[in-house]
């Protein structure tokens, strides 16, 4: 193979994060310069810091910087870039951004303007599919978007079926109705997510298969006729229709199916004339038979896992395309060695409904050395490092942890090591609910399909032991942290349990789940623990008293987050830190545990407007107003909807009652805590 690396000596990266980083990798590793391009909420970001140059976009906001076409070519004219590498997201699978680009002279890393727009109308696209013999979902794709004719479709088809953006993916704009009922609340719904993301609202509606798995094959095709597929990808394990866990190769895979569906996902792509690298994602049904759903005309999130069983640089084949030169290995050449994983790690919190996080990563490490673990079987790819901030304004995964081993046991052991081996603080993460979901037994056993974290909530989210330690822990953390906020020494200016002549006392409520510390007094709240904590003076330790045990008590920090709980004597090293009105625990045997504290021992004024007002789960922006002041509205009723990372959220109403007030309109930014409104209970 002839490498000609003169075509163009410098490449922009039209994207930021872990995408980012990892594109100019590669590019540094050929020899490239690398220009990155942020907005004002990525100006420090790590992106920025590895590249050669960096160019300003815009504000924070995307449709005023990554999103912004003209700015994007500007400061690759700027920089002397030749070529544009689009990353995932943002402008990947923009047509018109092709087209300006090749008007500009600049290359474009992906495919032609016209495989696109031949495979981003997904409606279009399926009937081309047809065309090429590739096997379709029952479905409409129709151009009459008319809401009753969608909702005549759909039950013609029989629920439960999937409505889907037809400009999208990516999980937005995506719903599965299970009945007619819920039909029209679902279409209005996909089509806000689907306008905010895509600019488009056209829908399109599949039956919905109840036990599919999610596989897809990767594809890459030059500008000389050639085409080659490089395996497939097990991408079942999803939430809200986005992937959490990946591994290539796909369990179960006979040789003949791996076939039919790469020969499959090629003709996919040489029927809309394709260039580069692009995957094609098919619905792998119970009895082996398989549907086309979309293909992603751009490089994947989980292209990693690929890379790690073939042993090939996608990234680098990517730029070589564009280059013109011609695919590197040939069907025949290209075979599978092990077997590997990847994980994605969000800025979420999987205990409250994966709702988005936003705050400073005080500790982003992985310690393999510690772990025992190799550093050729284990990858970090990753957009941030320590001290980086996380915003509410983009897509909100960190980084992707990837592995390989010589079968899938190998592979998922390794996993599981390295997850434990990750070390990220400041922020909350879905890292321990990754645990949970890879020693799963169900997923160990490859009983693999799109429902699985659905369909084993239960275990997924069953409530955990909760050692003595933590509960600990957490109510000193809590108790010091509560000291602080009192610097008076007069009793009178005091609410920490002052009673004349006897000890300082307090009493907290601890639970794992934050929401129901508002029964943390209530007859029936088993899950709640009452700790009180009382000492003579400063300077004497806390007398704990945890249900029946009474425990003498120091708390100790040291270095970075660790401290050491001292009990009756006994002296352990973990993890804690603050987080919102609670703390994180991290001890070695028990794994990470969250406990949220709730003052109980003192007069609560917050409590009566807690049920007052509904404020906001995290930062983000307005959607949509549901509901008209004074409206009557029943317990459960949506209110108001919120969007956070490209995902919206809905508030409902607590209880039977009517909104007072909304103390934010639709497009308004809030921050995490904000009141949104004013709700008056029925009485």
């Amino acid at each position: 193979m002839t490498t000609d690396l003169n075509k163009f000596d410098t490449l922009l990266v039209a994207n930021r994060g872990e995408i980012a980083c990892r594109v100019m990798r590669t590019a540094r590793a050929m020899g490239l310069r690398t220009v990155a391009v942020y907005s004002d909420a990525d100006a420090n970001a790590r992106h920025v810091r590895e590249a050669d140059e960096a160019v300003r976009l815009g504000p924070a906001a995307a449709r005023d910087s990554y999103l912004k076409v003209e700015a994007v070519i500007e400061a690759a004219k700027r920089t002397g870039a030749g070529a544009i590498h689009p990353g995932y997201g943002f402008l990947s699978e923009n047509g018109p951004f092709v087209d300006a680009l090749e008007k500009a002279g600049i290359t474009f890393v992906g495919p032609p303007a016209s495989a696109i727009a031949a495979m981003g109308d997904k409606s279009a696209a399926k009937a081309r599919m047809h065309d090429a013999g590739v096997p379709l979902v029952p479905g409409y794709h129709g151009d009459d978007q008319d809401d009753a004719l969608l909702k005549a479709e759909a039950d013609k088809i029989g629920y439960p079926v999937l409505l889907k953006a037809s400009a999208g993916g990516g999980g937005k704009g995506m719903r599965v109705v299970e009945s007619t009922a819920g039909f029209q609340a679902a279409l209005d719904g996909c089509r806000r997510e689907s306008q905010a993301a895509f600019g488009d609202q056209r829908m399109l509606i599949e039956k919905y298969l109840t036990q599919p798995r999610h596989v897809e094959v990767q594809v890459f095709c030059d500008s000389h006729g050639n085409g080659v597929y490089l395996f497939e990808r097990d991408c079942s394990v999803q939430r809200r229709h986005q992937k959490v866990l990946e591994e290539a190769p796909a369990p179960g895979m006979s040789a003949e199916l791996r076939r039919e569906m790469g020969e499959a996902a090629v003709r996919a792509a040489r029927e809309i004339g394709y260039v580069g690298a692009g995957t094609v994602e098919f619905l792998l049904d119970v009895d082996g038979s398989f549907f086309f759903m979309e293909m992603n005309t751009r490089l994947q999130v989980e292209h990693p896992v690929t890379e790690m069983i073939t042993g090939q640089d996608l990234v680098e084949w990517q730029l070589r395309v564009a280059m013109g030169e011609r695919l590197p290995l040939a069907q025949d050449e290209l075979t599978i060695t092990g077997h590997s994983f990847e994980a994605r790690l969000y800025a979420e919190d999987p205990e409250q409904d994966f709702l988005p996080a936003t705050g400073t990563l005080t500790r982003f490490a992985l310690d393999l050395e510690g772990a025992g673990l190799n550093a050729d079987k284990v990858r970090l790819d990753s957009g941030v490092e320590s001290g980086d901030a996380v915003s509410m304004h983009y897509d909100p995964m960190l980084a992707k942890l990837i592995v390989h081993g010589g079968d899938r046991d190998q592979a998922l052991a390794t996993l599981n090591r390295a997850l434990a081996a990750l070390d990220v603080q400041g922020v909350v993460t879905n890292r321990a609910f990754l645990q949970r979901l890879a020693t799963h037994p169900a997923f160990k056993g490859c009983e693999l399909d799109t429902r699985f974290i659905e369909k084993h909530e239960e275990s997924l989210f069953a409530p955990r032991e909760i050692t003595t330690e933590a509960h600990a822990a957490a109510a000193l953390i809590g108790l010091k942290q509560l000291s602080r906020e009192c610097e008076s020494d007069s009793p009178w200016d005091r609410h920490d349990g002052f009673r004349l002549n006897a000890p300082h006392t307090i009493r907290l409520a601890l639970c794992a789940t934050g929401h129901d510390l508002s029964r943390a007094q209530a007859p029936d709240a088993e899950d709640v623990v009452i700790v009180e904590g009382r000492r003579e003076t400063d300077a004497d330790p806390w007398q704990l008293v945890i249900g029946d045990e009474t425990l003498t008590a120091r708390i100790q920090h040291l270095e970075g987050d660790a401290v050491a709980v001292t009990l009756n004597g006994h002296r352990r090293r973990l993890q804690a830190r603050l987080a919102d009105n609670g703390v994180v625990v991290m001890a070695d045997a028990a794994g990470e545990t969250r406990l949220f504290w709730r003052r109980i021992d003192a007069i609560d004024h917050g409590q009566h407007e807690a049920e007052s007002t509904l404020t906001a789960p995290m930062h983000g922006t307005v959607v949509a107003l549901l509901v008209e002041p004074g409206q009557k509205v029943e317990k459960g009723m949506p209110l108001m909807v919120m969007e956070a990372m490209k995902m919206e959220h809905t508030m409902a109403a607590p209880a039977d009652g009517h909104v007072e007030s909304f103390h934010f309109a639709a497009g308004d930014t809030v921050g995490q805590g904000d009141v949104l409104l004013e709700f008056a209970a029925e009485e």
